[in-house]
């Protein structure tokens, strides 16, 4: 059986809580940031959890997490 590899592009944009959730950061926050309302700015400051069927889905790219 070959070696179950993680794709590097989820390495770099997902992580695991303490409890199995998935943590990602929010999306829309590179360019063009004038045209965004502050409120919309302000809700996209840190990171979210990802819902279930997302998390499902991020796991399966990361075998040993």
């Amino acid at each position: 059986m070959p070696k179950l590899k993680t794709k590097a592009s989820a390495k770099k944009r997902f992580r695991p809580t303490a409890s199995g959730k998935m943590r990602a950061n929010f999306g829309y926050k590179r360019h063009n940031l004038r045209k965004r309302t502050q409120k919309m700015k302000r809700k996209a400051r840190g990171t979210k959890l990802l819902s279930a069927a997302d998390a499902r889905i991020v796991k399966t790219y990361m075998p040993h997490v």
